[in-house]
């Protein structure tokens, strides 16, 4: 059994992600923490909620959290991929909106105190909310079983106005940089690994025809984002955010990945936010696992599943 914190900022591929999660039979889903990141926080939460009713799972707590990063400065959400409430500007909003008073870093803080050695943080937007819960709880990384991160671009492929900076990383820098400094050990899946692989259209066809309220969500989701893709000659649907959930859920899906010290660069015109990796320089033991292949059958087959239900 895989017990698991979601951090997410709520976007479409945030969605797919929470859902691989909560249909998987071996993962108890313990919290979600909401950061601003892909959409303002005001469109997160929402945006939780109506993945919780959709997968019957409505009893799972969330916690609302940072609406901005650490430092004041340049951010752009992210609505052109997502829409513009995050979620495909998905209309038929049925869920019952009632997060926890407690914030995301306490709640992260608390829970891994709680259950020592037990619990995965899925970390699938910005870092703002670990890095608080670090200065709350500085013993975090011990507490945490393991740490999966959607974030980086390992070979400075960026997504970004800083070419080199993927999202994640670019929307708060320092605490991603903090995080990284604080961790022994994060299995980090970046924007490249996303880029090698994506669910074709023909998969993702298949999967929106399925006769199920979660296919049709699914479908409906993704629209708007398949159409921004297409346009920008995407070979299929980009899914960075549950390929770390699947990382996290199922690591033997995992197929390469290479060893590496990471930092995050807080500063730079073209770099603030970038991810760098030491290639046995500084002498420093490696403390991420850079996730750079996926078996894709397995990663299809769980969208399977919890479509299916």
């Amino acid at each position: 059994m895989s017990a698991l914190i979601i951090d997410t900022d709520a976007g479409v591929d945030d969605a797919l992600a929470l859902m691989l999660a909560l249909a998987h039979p071996e993962a108890e889903v313990v919290g979600v923490t909401a950061v601003g990141g892909n959409v303002p926080l005001a469109h997160v939460v929402p945006n939780v909620f109506e993945v919780l009713h959709v997968m019957g799972a409505e009893g799972v707590p969330v916690f609302p959290g940072a609406r901005e990063p650490l430092l004041p400065g340049e951010r752009v959400h992210a609505t052109e991929f997502h829409g513009e409430d995050g979620l495909g500007d998905y209309p038929n909003r049925r869920a019952r909106v009632r997060p926890e008073p407690e914030p995301a870093a306490v709640a992260v803080a608390r829970l891994a105190r709680e259950r020592p050695g037990e619990l995965t943080l899925v970390a699938l937007g910005p870092l703002t909310n670990l890095a608080l819960a670090l200065r709350l709880e500085p013993e975090l990384p011990r507490l945490l079983r393991r740490l999966v991160v959607m974030g980086g671009a390992h070979t400075a492929r960026g997504n970004t106005p800083r070419w080199a900076a993927e999202f994640n990383f670019y929307y708060d820098p320092e605490a991603a940089q903090m995080v990284a400094q604080a961790f022994p050990e994060i299995t980090l899946v970046t924007w490249e690994t996303t880029l090698a692989h994506p669910i074709s259209w023909e998969e993702h066809a298949r999967l929106a025809a399925l006769d199920t309220p979660r296919a049709r969500f699914f479908a409906a989701i993704t629209r708007r984002t398949l159409g921004f893709l297409e346009a920008h000659g995407a070979p299929g649907l980009l899914i960075p955010d549950p390929l770390a959930m699947v990382a996290a859920l199922d690591p033997g899906a995992v197929t390469a990945e290479a060893r590496h010290r990471l930092w995050v660069e807080t500063c730079g015109e073209h770099s603030r936010g970038q991810s760098l990796l030491d290639y046995g320089r500084s002498g420093l033991e490696p403390n991420a696992r850079v996730v750079t292949g996926f078996d894709r059958a397995r990663v299809l087959e769980r969208f399977r599943q919890a479509l299916a239900g």
